[in-house]
């Protein structure tokens, strides 16, 4: 029709699809700090201070583990005995304070003024009623030998080797000083055992504490030093007759062997006391 006015159909426009909110992007953390283990947890702490500061090696595991048989090897004995044995030994000056043998008036030399002389030139330590005492590696092979040289071979001995392919629980590190490390010749939370305070009213070195975390576990009486090497210090068989040299195993195991025996025929017996430092 003319005039007609007629609508063309427009197709509608499909709406827009909704744009998506953007996402925020997650904030930059740093990578946290991989912690020094020398102020890490105790057990962190003692196997740094045995593979970096002294170098020794150290099995997989907890707890921390030394290997024998490289470096040393290790005499187990009762705590007992091994005391009467540095105190017999320092009485006759097989050794001092701090290390080997040496000139008078030095650390380390018998009866130089102001040391603890029972001490030993070589590392010791103590797990509650036990002592380990470190011997050249070697010495543990050599032990059944020596006992049946020294006619203690037929006896029922509380004296034992660890050696090549051993392992024994790692003491306890020294405290840590400001700086992180561990200083040397400290045991844990006391002196410098080498040193008058450290030691006990009859001279030897205290016991270490049994009520303050430390039950159980094995701690020094006298540490290895950081920087020094530990092999000259230890007794061997090779250290007969050789002046300043370290103790003779031989003669280490005689006091030894004698003083267990005396433990087990004693042991009914009360023990007898020792002064006990209080620590902390």
């Amino acid at each position: 029709m003319v005039g007609a006015s007629h609508s063309i159909p427009v197709a509608s426009a499909s709406p827009a699809p909704p744009v998506p909110a953007a996402t925020p992007a997650p904030p930059v953390v740093p990578a946290p700090r991989r912690p020094d283990a020398r102020r890490g947890p105790e057990r962190e702490r003692t196997r740094w201070w045995y593979e970096n500061a002294l170098g020794w090696p150290t099995a997989p595991g907890e707890p921390v583990r030394l290997r024998t048989g490289v470096r040393f090897d290790v005499l187990d004995v009762p705590a007992a005995a091994g005391y009467a044995t540095l105190e017999r030994l320092g009485r006759a000056g097989a050794f001092g304070a701090t290390g080997a043998p040496g000139s008078a008036g030095t650390p380390g030399t018998p009866g130089a003024a102001g040391t603890c002389s029972p001490v030993p030139g070589f590392p010791v330590a103590v797990r509650e009623e036990r002592m380990l005492l470190l011997v050249a590696a070697g010495g543990a092979e050599e032990l059944p030998g020596l006992l049946e040289w020294l006619d203690w071979g037929s006896l029922a001995l509380d004296l034992t080797a660890v050696g090549a392919g051993g392992l024994v629980v790692a003491p306890l590190a020294p405290a840590p000083g400001p700086n992180g490390v561990a200083p040397s010749g400290v045991a844990p939370g006391g002196d410098a055992p080498g040193g008058p305070a450290g030691c006990g009213p009859d001279g030897l070195p205290p016991r270490p504490p049994g009520r303050d975390g430390l039950r159980g576990a094995a701690v020094w009486l006298r540490p290895p030093e950081p920087g020094r090497e530990v092999e000259p210090s230890l007794p061997a068989l090779s250290a007969l007759g050789r002046a300043g040299a370290a103790l003779d195993l031989a003669r280490l195991v005689r006091t030894l062997a004698t003083q267990c025996h005396r433990v087990r025929l004693t042991a009914g017996a009360p023990p007898r006391a020792r002064p006990v430092a209080r620590v902390g």
